[in-house]
């Protein structure tokens, strides 16, 4: 990760340099800027290109005579001289498909052009010098040629954009990916036009093309292994609790895709109430239940979503499994009612019918189920807390710039993905609550795709029945 310095060499930051780093002598400098051969790749044509290409007519055509402009973004500080993994902005990569940090699509009538920053020449120190972007610290990057042989669009140095940015024409940005882009086109520019730029091409990709719900089927099926790997390690789980199934699902994130889609949640006991549990710091301990809410992101780019709550010994308790099938019953109910032309939040309120009368049948609730789910009263949320379907698709919480009319109050459409994940938590310190349920949660989510008269489960591999996951865990844990 570090490079010795020479305390001997004159000492002194120079741009893509930290001042820990050893001075350059004229004479280093020169010969390394000799004898390297010019290397032009051969680069087949990313599958990508032809459902790019429709995308970007779809979004061009709703913005007729004007510049548009989709930063990939840049590199992210994670602390002092260390970045984050670069990810690139969403709507850029889905009108693109690049990957390179730095980049800009731009938009013109129509026409587009990548901006992009291709690998540094043997002519200047930044190959061997520039911690970002030189070849010899950070891997080499894509020459501009071949930029364009894999996304079949003209690109051209990212030098040159700011010279086009200045021309005159209307112009809109998705703002806040890219500073220096921001700057360029005016800090604020029109907030009304570039927030409608970021509206449509949040909405284009409401619905999948043939190509992203192959993307996402693998997501699916590369999570369904790494859930599988974290069972088969039970025993090592056992000992190092919850960072033990983090980091084994991990790994198969990082073996078949490109990461993570986003940090995962591993709640054993009462850890399981917390949504958004990402510490994993705690033990997972006989006769719990562990919530394990993960999902691989795939090489590009698409990612799953899912959610299993499995228990610690193998099999349910009485009371672990009638909590388990009633999430269940009201997760089903969210399913059966996914199917075009269906809003899409009755999906939540088919799931959240069961769940309220189930916590009735618990002796839970103030009131009547009916009265429960009043859209004035709901008391019955305190033990669901959240809604029970959100899009997905490249971003886990997929088309959130979407307009509220189109998503969520609009209706399901055969090409959606979104998830079914109701829950039921209590809390360690919930009084209202038997004290045989505190500190149980359970959530069960799958990620399902719109089809022509209905849906289809794309992560329905993993099971999902107390028998099936009782046998799987069973045949998988040593």
């Amino acid at each position: 990760m570090t490079a010795e310095t020479d305390a001997s060499a004159p000492t002194g930051p120079e741009k893509g340099t930290e001042s820990h780093d050893p001075a350059v002598p004229a004479a280093y400098a020169a010969f390394m800027r000799t004898g390297w051969a010019e290397v032009e790749r051969d680069v087949p044509a990313h599958p990508i290109q032809p459902w790019a290409a429709a995308r970007r007519e779809r979004l061009a055509a709703a913005f007729p005579g004007e510049r548009l402009v989709l930063p990939a973004g840049s590199f992210k500080q994670r602390s002092n001289d260390t970045d984050y993994r670069f990810r690139p902005d969403t709507a850029h990569t889905y009108f693109s498909g690049n990957h390179t940090t730095d980049a800009v699509l731009v938009l013109t009538d129509g026409e587009p052009v990548l901006y992009a920053r291709p690998r540094s020449g043997r002519d200047s120190d930044e190959f061997f010098r520039d911690r970002q972007y030189g070849a010899l610290w950070a891997g080499e990057r894509p020459s501009l040629a071949e930029l364009e042989a894999s996304l079949g669009l003209p690109v051209r140095h990212r030098d040159d954009l700011d010279a086009e940015l200045r021309r005159g024409g209307k112009t809109r940005v998705l703002r806040g990916v890219d500073a220096s882009v921001d700057a360029t086109t005016g800090a604020d520019g029109d907030a009304a036009a570039d927030g409608e730029l970021a509206r449509v091409a949040s909405e284009l990709r409401l619905v999948k093309d043939a190509w992203e719900v192959e993307e996402l089927q693998e997501a699916c099926d590369i999570t369904t292994l790494g859930f599988e790997d974290a069972v088969r390690e039970w025993p090592r789980v056992l000992e190092h609790g919850e960072r033990w199934l983090e980091g084994t699902f991990f790994r198969r994130a990082r073996a078949m895709g490109n990461d993570l889609g986003y940090d995962s949640i591993v709640g054993a006991g009462a850890h399981a109430t917390t949504l958004h549990w990402i510490d994993n710091t705690g033990p997972v301990l006989p006769g719990q239940l562990v919530l394990l809410d993960m999902g691989v992101e795939g090489r590009n780019l698409y990612t799953a979503d899912v959610t299993r709550t499995l228990p610690v010994d193998g099999r349910f308790t009485p009371l672990q499994r009638d909590l388990y099938e009633l999430v269940l019953t009201a997760q089903q109910a969210g399913i059966d009612t996914v199917r075009p032309g269906v809003a899409f939040t009755a999906v939540h309120q088919a799931a959240m019918t069961v769940l309220a009368h189930g916590l009735g049948d618990l002796g839970l609730l103030p009131c009547t189920p009916e009265e429960a789910l009043d859209p004035d009263s709901r008391v019955y949320a305190r033990w669901t807390l959240h809604g029970t379907s959100h899009m997905l698709g490249m971003d886990v919480h997929d088309c959130a710039q979407a307009s509220v009319d189109v998503y969520p109050r609009g209706d399901l459409a055969e090409g959606m993905c979104l998830t079914v994940e109701p829950g039921l938590y209590f809390q360690a310190d919930d009084l209202l609550v038997p004290e045989e349920l505190r500190g149980i949660g359970i959530r069960i989510e799958d990620d399902v795709l719109v089809t022509a008269d209905g849906c289809r489960n794309l992560s329905a591999a993993l099971p999902r029945t107390v028998t099936d996951v009782e046998e799987w865990m069973g045949r998988l844990v040593p």
